[in-house]
């Protein structure tokens, strides 16, 4: 049997000499080209992004940004003080519509002393597309065994839920703080026996997710402003729910205060700061929190850190008329 080589040389005349060489060797890496059939497919798409965390210095600090996910939110039906129609509006000229994917963050803090975890994610307590402050905290470099302390901002679902995992502490060896008006509002069996059927959920998640950190006596009140760690200190800013606070992290002349629920949509309250939220419990006090917030983060320059503002959820905030603008943080490359 006559060899496909040999096949292309004799049709190619090249026994004969009266093709040159490079004509058989043109001839055979044609063939060889159509055999080998078409081009494999392209690579199937991963469907996966970076794992979610962000990471900063803060003086002798490392701050590092946790992703739980994003949740789509209606927000032109939940943002009050305003019409859905101007919310629409809004989001449009920032091509956003409503729902609007909303993120979620926690923030770990390195003092070098201690593990300073403030807030930790949704847990199972809300959508699947949150949930996932742990595993971007291991993706970090941390274990949850090594987080010391944990500071709630609020013990709404999205913020407690991450605690525990059936039953048991997810963090094993960290005191979880809180202000005493928040726990004595939310863990409160009287509060849930006679909230409505909808707002029941918020209680019964609070209560699960705190419940094995208050058997082991891991679960530490504290009253208003007071030093948590050396570098953090607890701020009331109540208004989004009865004991809501923020908390201010500094370190050699740098501040960051993080203010939980403070602020949820971006494109809209920062112009407009008297909007509030339909999940504020005492929204004309939530309105006041947020505009001294504002007011004072733009006055000092300081930096702020901001739950449901797009990940990372770090930046400045400046007056831009009566209105506010936010300024994302720079990409920060570490030592």
């Amino acid at each position: 049997m006559i060899s496909t080589a040999n096949h292309l040389r004799i049709r190619l005349g090249a026994g004969s000499g009266s093709r040159p060489r490079s004509s058989i060797i043109c001839g055979l890496l044609a063939l060889t080209c159509l055999a080998a059939g078409p081009a494999s497919a392209a690579a199937p798409m991963a469907k996966t992004a970076a794992p979610g965390f962000h990471r900063i210095l803060l003086g002798d600090f490392e701050i590092t940004a946790l992703s739980d996910g994003t949740v789509d939110l209606p927000v032109d039906q939940l943002l009050k003080n305003i019409t859905p129609q101007k919310v629409d509006q809004i989001l449009a000229k920032a091509y956003l519509k409503s729902p609007l994917e909303t993120s979620l963050s926690g923030f770990l803090i390195n003092t070098g002393d201690k593990l300073v975890l403030v807030d930790a994610g949704a847990g199972t307590l809300f959508v699947p597309t949150l949930g996932k402050l742990v595993a971007n905290l291991k993706a970090s470099g941390y274990q949850p065994e090594q987080v010391d302390e944990i500071y709630i901002t609020h013990m709404h679902p999205d913020h407690v839920g991450g605690l525990a995992s059936a039953g048991h502490m997810v963090f094993p060896n960290a005191i979880v703080r809180a202000d005493k008006h928040e726990s004595d509002y939310w863990l409160s069996q009287a509060n849930l026996d006679k909230a409505a059927p909808a707002q029941k959920g918020g209680f019964q998640g609070a209560m699960a997710s705190l419940k094995p950190y208050v058997d082991a006596k891991k679960y530490k009140e504290f009253d208003g402003a007071t030093e948590l760690v050396p570098g953090i200190k607890s701020l009331p800013s109540k208004g989004h729910t009865p004991g809501h606070t923020s908390y201010v992290v500094e370190s050699k002349g740098q501040k960051l205060v993080l203010i939980g629920d403070l602020v949820h949509v971006l494109a809209v309250q920062f112009d407009e700061p008297s909007v509030t939220m339909a999940f504020d419990s005492d929204p004309k006090e939530a309105q006041a929190a947020r505009k001294k917030e504002f007011a004072e983060a733009s006055k000092e320059g300081y930096l702020v850190g901001v739950a449901h503002l797009p990940f990372p959820g770090l930046g400045h905030v400046r007056q831009n008329g009566k209105g506010y603008q936010w300024l994302p943080l720079n990409y920060t490359r570490l030592p």
